[in-house]
């Protein structure tokens, strides 16, 4: 499996549409990369990119674009509200999939070599390719920014990782490090007061609040003569307030450096409770860079439980629900499939767009019905699957919003939160299917000259032939779980549904027997008995267990509807 890091290197340029394009061309230029975002600005004077890959493309395109900044940025000239040193300001790399933070903190330490040694820029290490504890934190290794460079650096203590340790008047100095992933967040707020964004900024980061003296306004010291802090609300934050003349408003500009411990929508409510505790108001919010799926996600989850509405809806409700709930796109547009890495990963991707179940219901169909013997009877039968329990899942979020039946809310939410899984699990298996026939004709096609030839061809075959009963058997055991949901909503759902229930027992009763069947027929030629005769009793199992269930459901409905 492919090890994958990102890449979120900061420019010190937010302005110079051509500057910020010629490094981005120049990451662009290396083969296994892509570039997922590009996010300047003005008023910060500032560009944050986005982009992906494995490790060793991603360093070269890394080092490319600090080459290339360094080249096209004069520090010497630049101003703007985010703290910087360095025309490359910072570059971190973040493990993304099938490497572990150490590997990918080797790979940064490679970098800054490359970095200090050819091109002789400063370079600092942070957070996990630290070189040493008081190196970790990113303000530490900035404190004083550009302009006392020329005094830090002649401090011996201070002396850089990598590069000489000398001022470098037009580049500056740059960190690179390794660290986990960081969600750039900005709260906007009704006011042009940096003071007061700074009060709040200063209730909710998580080192707080400098504590003073009241009567003589001097700082508050310990026993060891260090300022005495009030902590803020947010564990993992680190936040300013700041003035955006771009758009006229103040900030809180936030940095979520642990987004288990403060998810997205957590940071947004508590900006929101200081706010308003200060009589400001909170009146939208914007992403610096790309976030992950699940934080929209379970943003969206969060504002619907607020409203006692159902979380049984579709992923792209859920995201709508977060944008619109957090006012991701009071500032600009917010795109999904530009914000979200996963969306953004998929979006050019030749597979993604082969995908059965990106296709429309006609195309489907016509894909179906033609000459090619894939999709066939397993991707139809997970399809049917899915429909089977959207329909359960339709009843039960009818029946959440039901008049009279508000304190129903939570029991429907659960159904249709259960039935939401199940059909997109079913969906998955749509492809995961067509999948696995095409792995069995792979194997098949494999040569067969000499006898090693021959018995590596048999083993691929044995290999994907067990591939292809193991998705229609998922599709069985999908289809099983789907009975006891839809049977809850013949009996308690909402009365005027209960057919739409019954038709998705039907669906799902046609799931199980035809994905089952094609369990079956896989199973004929396995060489490994054992593996298919267990494999055919489930599928037998499922085939009678199903049409039991099926038929009481259908009993309930016809009770229901008096007939």
């Amino acid at each position: 499996m492919k090890q994958l890091i990102k890449c979120v290197p900061n420019f010190s340029e937010g302005h110079d549409l051509n500057i910020i394009k010629q490094i981005t061309d120049a990451i662009e230029s290396v083969d296994g990369v892509k570039l997922l975002d590009v996010d300047p600005g003005k008023a910060t004077n500032r560009t944050v990119v986005t982009f992906v890959g494995e490790p060793e493309p991603v360093v070269e395109a890394a080092f490319l674009a600090i080459q290339k900044a360094a080249a096209l940025i004069d520090m010497r000239k630049h101003q703007g509200e985010h703290p910087r040193m360095g025309a490359t300001d910072v570059c971190p790399l973040i493990p993304i999939s099938n490497i572990s933070m150490e590997e990918t903190a080797e790979w940064a330490r490679k970098l800054g070599a490359r970095v200090g040694t050819e091109l002789e820029i400063p370079v600092y290490l942070y957070e996990s390719a630290a070189s040493r504890p008081e190196r970790r934190n990113l303000a530490t290794v900035r404190a004083g920014e550009y302009e006392a460079l020329p005094e830090k650096l002649a401090k011996a203590e201070w002396k850089p990782d990598f590069g000489p340790a000398s001022f470098h008047a037009r580049s500056g100095a740059t960190a690179i490090g390794a660290r986990d992933f960081l969600i750039a967040y900005n709260i906007n707020l009704n006011t042009t007061s940096t003071r007061r964004a700074n009060a709040v900024a200063f209730d909710v980061r998580e080192v707080g609040r400098i504590l003073k003296d009241p009567k003589t306004g001097k700082n508050l010291l310990d026993e060891n003569s260090e300022p005495r802090r009030q902590p803020g609300t947010l564990k993992g934050v680190k936040g300013i307030g700041w003035y955006i003349e771009e758009y006229g408003i103040a900030q809180i500009s936030m940095n979520i450096t642990d987004i288990r411990q403060t998810p997205l929508h957590l940071a947004f409510e508590e900006c929101h409770k200081s706010a308003e505790r200060r009589g400001l108001r909170v009146t939208g919010s914007e992403l610096v860079g790309l976030v992950p799926l699940q934080v929209l996600l379970d943003a969206g989850r969060y504002f619907l439980k607020k409203q006692k509405r159902s979380v049984g809806v579709s992923e792209d409700e859920l995201v709508k629900i977060a944008v619109k709930s957090m006012g991701l796109d009071e500032l600009t547009p917010f795109d999904p499939q530009q914000k979200v890495i996963e969306y953004n990963l998929a979006k050019d991707d030749p597979a993604t767009a082969k995908m059965l179940i990106r296709k429309n219901l006609q195309v489907f169909a016509n894909e179906t019905a033609s000459e090619s013997v894939a999709p066939g009877g397993g991707s139809v039968s997970a399809y049917v699957g899915a429909l089977g329990i959207s329909l359960a899942t339709m009843v039960a979020n009818l029946s959440s919003h039901k008049r009279g039946w508000d304190d129903r809310w939570e029991e429907f939410s659960n159904v249709a939160d259960q039935g939401q899984q199940l059909k997109d699990a079913l969906l998955r298996a749509v492809d995961e299917d067509t999948d696995a026939f095409n792995a069995i004709m792979a194997a098949f096609g494999l040569p067969k000259g000499t006898a090693e030839e021959k018995a590596a061809r048999q083993a691929a075959i044995e290999a994907a032939t067990k591939g292809a009963i193991e998705v229609p058997m998922q599709v069985v055991r999908l289809g099983l779980k789907s009975f006891p949901l839809i049977r809850q909503m013949v009996d308690t759902g909402n009365p005027n549904s209960v057919t739409d229930a019954g038709v998705g027992a039907l669906c799902a009763r046609a799931a199980v027997h035809g994905a089952a069947l094609n369990v079956k027929v896989n199973a004929i030629d396995l060489k490994d008995r054992a593996y298919a005769d267990q494999a055919v009793a489930e599928a037998n199992a499922a085939m009678e267990e199903a049409s039991k269930l099926e038929s009481a459901i259908m009993a309930a409905v016809r009770d229901k509807m008096g007939v």
